[in-house]
């Protein structure tokens, strides 16, 4: 996505992929992995998959931005290419600074990007794909993205949390009381909110409605409309669903489609 925001709020939600985004004017600031960060312009904001995070702008003239979502599976079957070891090509890696400054890893996202969204072909953006990753491995990685860090640590509590967490990953269509969630879980409701939050960065309530909208992201990619998407992931009705897919990824349901459509690598996008 290619994106200017002045007035706009992000909900605090997480991705399915690493996230890599440069940020060109401005400022944006949001709070993840428990504190407040800002990125500059030149600065690049750097997610791991389900960090949670939030976002808004930092200055008056806000903040134009180009972010990347790469998967798990793309990083992983780029790094068997470029990594030095079986072990290294193994392991996913982990990022733990948010906001990075370096100046490879700028031009390396922004030629990456301008392949994607500009029409290159699959070999210039299979080598760019390339460099990005092995940049963002060796200047940004701090070490393997182990499981803890993708369930939420360790201990009794974190364990409610990965049991509420499995619930709603197999029901989330399903409107779940909390005191099934909390039995469920082996806490109480109280105790599981707390735990929930302290693993994931939401409530329970945020990470099942962001999997509704990871549904209806991928329905209308496959071509169904708003109001199939709003209704087969389990949201109220289409204007619902509408408020919460900009909220949480800052383009309309319609924005997106078009863009993911067949001919969105050949045509470059406005956004």
């Amino acid at each position: 996505m290619h994106a200017h925001f002045f007035s706009h709020r992000f909900h605090p939600h997480s991705h399915d992929a690493y996230s890599f985004a440069v940020t060109e004017i401005g400022a944006q600031r949001f709070r993840c992995r428990g504190a407040l960060r800002t990125s500059g312009a030149g600065m690049v904001m750097v997610f791991n998959p389900d960090d949670p995070h939030d976002g808004e702008a930092a200055a008056e003239l806000g903040y134009k931005y180009r972010i990347v979502h790469m998967g798990p599976d793309v990083m992983r079957n780029v790094l068997a290419d470029v990594a030095d070891s079986a072990a290294d090509r193994a392991a996913l890696p982990l990022f733990d600074r948010p906001v990075v400054s370096d100046p490879v890893l700028v031009p390396a996202l922004l030629r990456l990007h301008t392949a994607l969204v500009g029409g290159a072909g699959p070999l210039v953006r299979d080598e760019r794909l390339t460099a990005a990753v092995g940049a963002l491995v060796r200047r940004g990685a701090t070490g393997p993205l182990r499981a803890r860090e993708l369930s939420g640590g360790s201990g009794e509590q974190a364990r409610a949390a990965r049991r509420a967490r499995a619930l709603l990953e197999e029901a989330y269509l399903e409107e779940i009381p909390a005191a099934r969630l909390a039995e469920a879980a082996g806490c109480s409701r109280f105790a599981l909110y707390r735990a929930f939050r302290a693993a994931y960065g939401m409530a329970p309530s945020d990470f099942q409605r962001q999997l509704r909208l990871r549904r209806a992201r991928g329905l209308l990619v496959a071509g169904r409309s708003a109001a199939e998407a709003a209704a087969q992931a389990g949201f109220a009705d289409q204007s619902h669903f509408h408020r919460w897919f900009v909220r949480c990824f800052g383009v309309t349901p319609g924005t997106f489609q078009r863009a993911a459509g067949p001919d969105s690598r050949r045509t470059p996008q406005p956004w």
